[in-house]
């Protein structure tokens, strides 16, 4: 992924020796093991459809050549998909735009403008998905799915004003009704729980170390979540939201109904709620995208925080 930010926000072509002082993991390899991962890298990038160049940015020929990546052949066409497609597409996509990515990102372009390369930040557009995963435990606990690393936590129940410390093993982060959770194994129970990441009060940190537990096999940790998720909400109010077309997928995703807007170019997705707060920043994290219909409610909510997103950018 840095390859690819450095290598698409270039204006030019990127020498080698600048994509290796720039881009994470490179700068501290033997020169040996920089060119064979290099070169894996390209060849991974290009076998998954992105479009690697070769030139130079001198027309005689006498700089060292380099790489980019054409924003044009990168893009893609517009995509339709399936609702359960795009509602997988509109979860992964939480992930993206995490401040971890956010992070990698500024130092990729730091790193490009210090070594003098022009950057072009609108290209970011096309990997950026808009939508993030906002709970602070999001991360931390990724990362400990990613590593098998045991956690403990401060967790406080919604029937309970003090949290109580959880030692879990994580095996997966999942989505549920707009809801993030941690699945693993509760070492104090010695049973598979579940616990939502915004009751999560305080830092996640690390129990044990990285690697100190086997993860059960998919189809029991689908079947560990089947049973532990929360029932499903019933009687919720519903809102009306106006979605383009090729965005709004984590609207789409929690539809109830979906039909075209009298506008071309727009659909009308009516979706249930369990907080108008939360739908509210959802809306409004569409930005131009989406536009909120009824109930009255949200739709002044979103006006007022739109609102003061853009008092607080002049």
């Amino acid at each position: 992924m840095n390859l690819v930010i450095c290598l698409l926000v270039a204006r030019g072509y990127v020498p080698k020796s600048r994509i290796r002082r720039i881009v994470g993991g490179y700068g501290d390899q033997s020169d040996e093991a920089f060119d064979r991962m290099f070169e894996r890298d390209k060849d991974e990038l290009r076998e998954v459809g992105i479009p690697i160049e070769m030139g130079s940015n001198d027309p005689f020929g006498d700089e060292e050549p380099g790489y980019r990546i054409s924003r044009h052949e990168f893009e893609l066409p517009e995509i339709h998909l399936e609702p359960d497609e795009a509602a997988v597409v509109g979860l992964a996509a939480r992930v993206w735009q995490h401040s971890a990515l956010a992070a990698a990102t500024s130092n990729a372009l730091v790193k490009l403008q210090a070594a003098g390369v022009e950057a072009d930040t609108r290209a970011l557009g096309v990997v950026e998905p808009r939508v993030g995963g906002e709970e602070p435990a999001f991360w931390p606990l990724w990362e400990a799915v990613r590593d098998r690393q045991p956690v403990r936590f401060p967790h406080r129940k919604v029937s309970s004003s003090e949290a109580m410390t959880r030692h879990l093993q994580p095996w997966s982060v999942l989505s549920w009704h707009g809801r993030w959770y941690v699945l693993g194994h509760d070492t104090d129970r010695d049973a598979p729980r579940m616990f939502r990441l915004s009751r999560i009060v305080g830092d996640v940190e690390q129990d044990g170390r990285p690697g100190g537990y086997e993860v059960p096999p998919p189809e029991e940790i689908r079947a560990a979540a089947a049973n532990l998720v929360p029932p499903e909400p019933r009687d919720l109010p519903t809102a009306r939201v106006r979605v383009r077309h090729g965005s709004g997928h984590t609207l789409r995703s929690r539809a109830v109904h979906t039909e075209p807007a009298a506008e071309p170019g727009w659909d009308v997705v009516t979706v249930s709620y369990s907080s108008l707060r939360r739908l509210t920043e959802d809306v409004a994290a569409h930005g131009a995208d989406a536009v909120a219909l009824e109930p009255e409610e949200l739709r002044a909510q979103v006006i007022e925080w739109l609102g003061d997103v853009a008092g607080a950018v002049r």
